[in-house]
């Protein structure tokens, strides 16, 4: 897959004409996925380019704090190669992008970068400054500049849009099944490994701390059924998302247990799937109560994900 980034008159200098979606598609979840769909079924052999951001718009444009991400930038480009992409554009998104008109955003990267012969959006989408562009000024764009339009509707499921927003509320309310879902595949985390004060080990438990790039959606406090990639194996566990109140703690941390197996994980890479949420975090009045309830939270986990 070609990744197109940086000057945008560098991207495709040999005018390939593209089939091109256009968003951010951040998760890339079922909503973007049948964006992409309706493209290639329309494309008639044209390369399929999605034309993105490396970062959220609202980061530049609202006064209020961007809301997390789903997906880091690499993760992103990685989930759109495997739904079968040709290329990826990425639209390093600042105060010049900001402020170009909807004309002008179509004839930097839609016409002039990417050549594009259609162009595919979801419904609503808008573009240009202060999103003053709706897909009706794309189609008149497209008559006057050479390109098709086709606009998606919103994918629903069971009645709740399959929207970002929607994705990042359910994670942060613990329904990662929910999230899953709406994403097409497990709502994951991807972090480094690094040292702990290894007290679940010395409960007999021992856990891999995850740290994860700032920016990035965190579930809900509480016990997870987690699955975990690391050197491409992968391995059943569970995690604990919080604050460890038993043991007095404050700052927020991501523990990850990996039962009927030691191996060693640190200072290596983990991607954790967060399969189904077994219970809140709680306050355990001794160390024993909890223990018990990891034990117990274990066995419920190998009921979640059992083959």
């Amino acid at each position: 897959m070609k990744i197109f980034r940086g000057d945008p008159a560098s991207w495709n200098e040999d005018r390939t004409p593209y089939a091109v979606a256009i968003g951010v598609f951040d998760g890339v979840h079922r909503g973007h996925m049948a964006v992409f769909e309706a493209l290639r079924a329309s494309a008639h052999g044209l390369d399929v380019c999605a034309l993105t951001f490396g970062s959220l718009p609202e980061e530049i444009v609202s006064a209020n704090p961007a809301p997390p991400l789903l997906t880091t930038i690499e993760r992103r480009i990685a989930l759109l190669e495997e739904c079968g992409l040709d290329a990826v554009a990425i639209i390093d998104f600042d105060d010049d992008v900001r402020h170009l008109s909807p004309r002008a955003f179509v004839e930097r990267f839609v016409v002039g970068a990417l050549n594009a012969d259609l162009v595919a959006v979801g419904q609503g989408f808008r573009f240009g400054y202060d999103a003053s562009g709706s897909v009706d000024d794309l189609r008149l764009l497209g008559g006057d500049l050479g390109f098709d339009v086709i606009e998606t509707q919103i994918v629903s499921l069971h009645g709740t849009e399959v929207r970002s927003s929607a994705i990042r509320a359910a994670i942060a309310t613990g329904s990662v099944e929910l999230a899953a879902r709406m994403l097409g595949r497990p709502f994951e985390i991807e972090g480094s490994v690094v040292t702990g004060d290894e007290r679940g080990r010395s409960l007999g438990f021992p856990t891999a701390n995850i740290t994860m790039p700032s920016g990035l959606v965190r579930p809900a406090g509480g016990v997870y059924a987690v699955r975990c990639t690391v050197d491409g194996q992968v391995f059943d566990g569970v995690s604990n998302v919080g604050t460890r109140p038993t043991f007095g703690g404050s700052d927020e941390t991501i523990e990850v247990h990996l039962y009927d197996i030691d191996v060693d994980l640190y200072d290596k890479t983990v991607r954790v799937e967060f399969m189904d949420r077994i219970r809140n975090e709680q306050r355990f009045t001794s160390v024993d109560a909890l223990v018990a309830q990891i034990e117990a939270d274990i066995e419920v986990a190998k009921e979640i994900l059992a083959p």
